[in-house]
């Protein structure tokens, strides 16, 4: 059975920072006007400010979403987004939301989706005990208890951080945090935060509550060790190579946009960023991009760009101070990539029978570096299995230097009696 929910002015796809202060954003701007922001979630929130068994939202997450309750705007909570296209000057949007399927018409759409993990796969990376780095801080705050496990974190990125904090606090054991990135290149991008006294007394305060752990520069996992489930770990710096013993490897190389959406409607992209204009609008007309899709820059940058996409979405112009704040957050973020460049090294990690596509167990010697994405889909089946290529499609990018493939509806896994409720709009 299908529900049509009436027409609104704006749709916001994604209930992390960015979508919440664009909903607000756009709700504020004109009171009465109808603002649906629609999110997979239990909650708005998005994955940096889940909440869970007593944990309670950080100061800054209270305030917005409090400010999203006062707002107006209708959240739509527990409902993915199936499929995105035009409809005249605006948009349908198709949903799935407690087993049924549900269309919102707009005027204007926000797209707020985030980004995910990025993984690079290498020998052992499969086994029991080896998972995320994000998704070992969702199983935190879900109520998963790590106490006296040892851990070893290893990947790159500034995620790193609170993670390794917060197992600490929860009672793991963290033997070792493993930066990928050089020393020189971390302590560069350090110096450049001299203006922003904060983040460095942030990240000084994180890095206080795991001080009995190492944190290692330059250093990278080389293979989990293990039959039923990890047992240990060998870490080189590329120099010499060590195995550790340990319960628990979080691993993972920075976040990758979720731009499929994006690319579904047809707006340009740059790698996997989408492109955006001085007013967060896409080269499709009435469509808007905010936070994590259009390049990875964090809580405050997701922040403004929603702002700013909100305001717009519904007409009203932007402060230049708004906008010079966001270029100033822009530059942090490039400066933020620089710093966690991927190495070399990283590509070269997976041997010919280390799998690189776990959904249908495509192994590093069935793939062709000659291929496209396109030909490895059709010869291997990699990236058509269940997380349609989330897991494996930045990886095999990053590995062989493909370029994303195109995006076809559904985006994401739907009944078909949903698909088939949409063809008969």
């Amino acid at each position: 059975m299908s529900v049509k929910l009436q027409p609104a002015e704006v749709v916001v796809v994604g209930g992390g920072p960015a979508g919440i202060a664009a909903a607000v954003c756009a709700a504020e701007a004109r009171r009465g006007a109808r603002v649906v922001l629609v999110d997979e979630g239990f909650a708005p929130g998005g994955q940096i400010w889940r909440t869970g068994p007593g944990l309670r939202p950080p100061r800054l997450a209270r305030h917005w979403t409090e400010r999203l309750a006062a707002s107006g705007a209708w959240v739509q909570s527990q409902t993915s987004v199936v499929d995105v296209r035009r409809d005249g000057d605006g948009f349908r949007v198709l949903c799935e939301t407690s087993g049924q399927a549900l269309t919102v018409s707009c005027g204007r759409i926000v797209l707020a989706t985030g980004a995910r993990e990025r993984f690079l796969p290498f020998p052992g990376w499969t086994l029991p005990n080896v998972m995320g780095i994000g998704g070992i801080q969702a199983l935190l705050k879900a109520g998963t208890s790590f106490r006296g496990q040892r851990i070893i974190i290893a990947g790159s990125g500034p995620l790193m951080l609170p993670v390794a904090a917060s197992l600490t606090s929860a009672g793991g054991r963290v033997l070792m945090v493993a930066e990928q990135t050089s020393a020189k290149r971390l302590a560069l991008f350090t110096a450049s935060l001299w203006r922003s006294p904060a983040r460095l007394g942030q990240a000084a305060l994180l890095r206080a509550k795991f001080f009995a752990s190492s944190y290692e520069t330059g250093t990278w996992v080389k293979s989990a060790i293990g039959d039923k489930a990890m047992r240990s770990v060998m870490i080189t710096n590329g120099k010499r190579e060590r195995i550790l013993d340990c319960d628990v490897l979080c691993t993972g190389f920075g976040l990758v946009p979720n731009s499929e959406l994006a690319r579904l409607l047809g707006c340009a992209v740059d790698g996997r960023r989408v492109v955006v204009d001085d007013v967060q609008q896409t080269t499709a007309v009435g469509a808007y991009c905010a936070g994590e899709p259009t390049g990875i820059g964090g809580v405050e940058r997701s922040l403004v760009e929603g702002e700013i996409a909100g305001r717009s979405a519904m007409g009203e112009s932007v402060s230049m101070q708004v906008r010079s704040r966001r270029a100033a957050l822009h530059r942090y973020a490039e400066g933020l990539t620089r710093a966690f460049e991927l190495r070399d090294e990283l590509r070269t990690l997976a041997g010919g029978d280390t799998v690189v596509c776990r959904c249908e167990d495509v192994r590093m010697r069935d793939i062709d570096p000659a291929w496209t994405s396109r030909q490895a889909k059709l010869y291997t089946r990699a990236g058509m299995g269940a997380c349609q290529g989330r897991i494996c499609g930045a990886a095999l990018d990053c590995l062989m230097g493909w370029t994303p493939d195109s995006v076809r509806p559904p985006i994401e896994p739907a009944r078909v009696a949903t698909l088939l409720d949409e063809a008969k709009l």
